[in-house]
């Protein structure tokens, strides 16, 4: 009868050091980690969510994952950094197959048409570890200026890709009907809610 206690014991003694060997979080807000160069998306650990409102009533939201870009970045001088990324609309996700549906038809997104989004950066205001990037979103065939309000949230190198990665996140407000897609104005809102997050990886 003591036999499986002795073995519950020894199993106990065994697993033990491998609960101890937690991972170490690699990343850090530590701006002095961030090196110069050219950093490309981690299409894996980037998202793009934007919100409406529905009818008075609640929000409903959706991503786009998979987003294609670079990042070119002097620390030195943070002001000139560079940014331009690929949005595929195509890839639209929502908890709804319904919804998504409806969003990639020529109602919102028409991404038959126009089956990627893409933003370049024109100019960057720098406050401490925030800035506000001015740049041209091209969205449903149409360019017009937008802001991100970004914040650096980490640096450091990824066990896993072995690269050194940096991360953001961001916010931005923007009127669909500047994108010419007015279906359903205003019982769904003209004002859309962009909550981005991007980690970029040394190239």
């Amino acid at each position: 009868m003591r036999m499986p206690l002795i073995l519950a014991g020894a199993a106990l003694v065994v697993a033990t050091p491998l609960v101890a060997q937690q991972m170490a979080i690699p990343g850090t807000t530590d701006v002095s980690r961030v090196t110069g160069g050219t950093y490309k998306t981690d299409p894996g650990h980037t998202l793009i969510g934007w919100r409406v409102n529905h009818l008075g009533f609640n929000d409903y939201f959706g991503i786009f994952g998979d987003a294609d870009g670079t990042l070119v970045l002097d620390p030195k001088q943070p002001a000139a950094a560079k940014l331009d990324i690929t949005i595929p609309v195509n890839k639209l996700t929502t908890a709804s197959a319904g919804l998504t549906k409806h969003m990639m038809s020529k109602d919102f997104f028409n991404a038959d048409v126009t089956p990627t989004a893409r933003f370049t950066s024109t100019a960057v205001k720098v406050n401490g570890t925030q800035a506000a990037i001015t740049g041209n979103l091209t969205l449903n065939g149409v360019t017009k200026p937008v802001v991100l309000n970004a914040r650096f949230t980490g640096a450091g190198a990824n066990p896993m890709s072995k690269k050194e990665t940096i991360g953001f996140e961001a916010d931005a407000v923007l009127k669909r009907s500047d994108f010419n897609m007015t279906y359903g104005i205003p019982a769904v809102s003209d004002e859309v809610e962009l909550d981005i997050t991007v980690a970029f990886e040394k190239a």
